[in-house]
């Protein structure tokens, strides 16, 4: 599902059995960012296009090991 806000970005909505984010830029003072928010848990993150890039130099290996723990090592506050 695509929405347009009243900035004229576009957000979307992708979800499956597990999860559901949305996905809008957003201009901020320091140039464009990805806004990636989860509704469920109100969680959100701003990413500038590099650090998109960086995502793109990942394997899979890596979003399997952070899937192991998604809130972090456990035992921590």
């Amino acid at each position: 599902m695509t929405e347009v806000h009243r900035t004229g970005a576009a957000s979307i909505r992708l979800g499956n059995e597990f999860t559901e984010v949305v996905v809008e830029p957003v201009r901020t003072r320091n140039g464009m960012r990805l806004r990636i928010f989860v509704p469920s848990s109100g969680r959100q993150i701003m990413l500038c296009p590099l650090e998109l890039e960086a995502l793109t130099w990942q394997g899979h290996e890596l979003f399997t090991a952070l899937l192991r723990t998604p809130h972090g090592p456990e035992g921590e506050d």
